[in-house]
């Protein structure tokens, strides 16, 4: 009881900070999951939900009704890291539950926003959006410009903004797993210095994804090739969207093959750096070395030459 006492006291002070103090917050919030973590990979369930709940009280208590939809964001995000840890579950498990659990709970602050206070964060950010740009195009013709500049300025920011609102839905995905991936990599070995077993993800360089996700690219490039999908309806969303989210897989993929190449060559890590640095400006070719690593056993390949040129 006494460790749960302080653990929920460090989740809402951490949180206060979080909220209401600036600059500092950009860090606080990394370490948020931190004490609910430790206590529930150390104690499992039942206990847990106890200081979780006490948790949320002192945060309404003590931070206000503004702490509260980043306390329901974060509590049970530390709870499903910290009971994957005491259940013994996997990495890529607690990765993906913990994920899928963020997302979850911002959808649902989402939808609750919505419909108790009527306030839509994204049609007022692509309100905001749209003003700054009539701004900005506003001040183009104050300082003279052509009707062609103004015109193209015109077609530039609504291609944008349109292509945003088409693959919002994927890249708010996107973002939430890397927020989650970016949680995990602070706050794993802070709790494995704490004392906590905490599990091991396999090296990047030998990451593969499932076959099934070559198919499902396969299948969708095929939907947009051959299908007449007009823009604004369910199907072009979907589409498209699930289009960004298997690019940026195969993208991840392309880059391990990479990794895996540099350590078979035993190249030093720099040059993996370089490299990946070099992946984002090379994209496109990248998705191809992922799409060709997950359908050919191009591995296989590198390591028998490898193995051949070692004799």
């Amino acid at each position: 009881m006494t460790n749960g006492a302080l653990m929920a006291a460090m989740f809402t002070v951490l949180l206060a900070v979080t909220v209401y103090v600036p600059v500092i917050n950009a860090i606080t919030i990394f370490f948020l999951p931190l004490p609910l973590a430790w206590y529930s990979a150390k104690y499992g369930w039942k206990p847990s939900l106890l200081v979780a709940a006490v948790s949320l009280l002192l945060t309404f208590l003590i931070g206000g009704v503004l702490a509260l939809p980043v306390a329901f964001l974060y509590i049970p995000f530390s709870l499903m890291i910290g009971l994957s840890i005491h259940y013994g579950k996997s990495k890529l498990y607690m990765f993906m539950g913990s994920s899928i659990l963020l997302l979850m709970s911002a959808m649902l602050q989402y939808l609750l926003a919505i419909w108790l206070l009527g306030i839509n964060v994204i049609e007022e950010f692509f309100t905001a959006a749209r003003a700054a740009f009539a701004q900005n195009n506003d001040l183009l013709e104050q300082v003279g410009g052509t009707e062609e500049q103004i015109e193209q300025y015109n077609e530039m920011t609504s291609t944008l903004l349109g292509s945003l609102e088409i693959t919002l839905p994927a890249l708010i995905i996107l973002a939430v797993f890397v927020t989650a991936w970016f949680h995990l990599l602070i706050n794993l070995p802070i709790l494995k210095r704490l004392g906590v077993a905490v599990p091991k993800f396999q090296p990047f360089a030998e990451m593969k994804l499932p076959k099934a996700v070559l198919w499902y690219y396969l299948i969708t490039l095929l939907i947009t090739l051959l299908s007449d999908l007009q823009p604004g309806t369910m199907m072009f969303l979907a589409v498209a969207n699930a289009m960004v989210i298997l690019q940026m897989l195969l993208f991840l993929q392309g880059i391990a093959f990479y990794h895996f190449y540099i350590k078979q060559e035993g190249w030093p890590k720099w040059v993996a750096v370089i490299i990946t640095i070099l992946a984002f400006p090379l994209l496109q070719f990248t998705i191809i070395v992922g799409l060709v690593d997950l359908g050919f056993d191009i591995r296989g390949w590198v390591k028998k030459a490898h193995d051949f040129k070692g004799k």
